[in-house]
């Protein structure tokens, strides 16, 4: 999982600094999540998925296909 946080990170041409930002937070807790060091909360992983556009189970190697999975329309 952590090699593709950074590779998707990289595909972006981003550093550690400014995919924190995106996130709120500092270059050091991005860096534990990409290194492993800290388990990353499912909020993250759902904003995660969203920037990158890929799905959570991608992120989280349940899967190789990158495409985000459809979202139902509200009713």
């Amino acid at each position: 999982m952590y090699s593709r946080l950074r590779n998707l990170r990289e595909d972006k041409d981003m550093s550690q600094t400014q995919m924190g930002k995106v996130l709120g937070m500092s270059q050091t807790g991005y860096s534990k999540y990409e290194t492993g060091e800290n388990d990353i909360p499912t909020t993250i992983l759902i904003e995660l998925a969203d920037y990158h556009n890929t799905s959570v189970d991608y992120l989280l190697n349940l899967t190789d296909i990158k495409t985000p999975y459809p979202r139902p329309k509200n009713k």
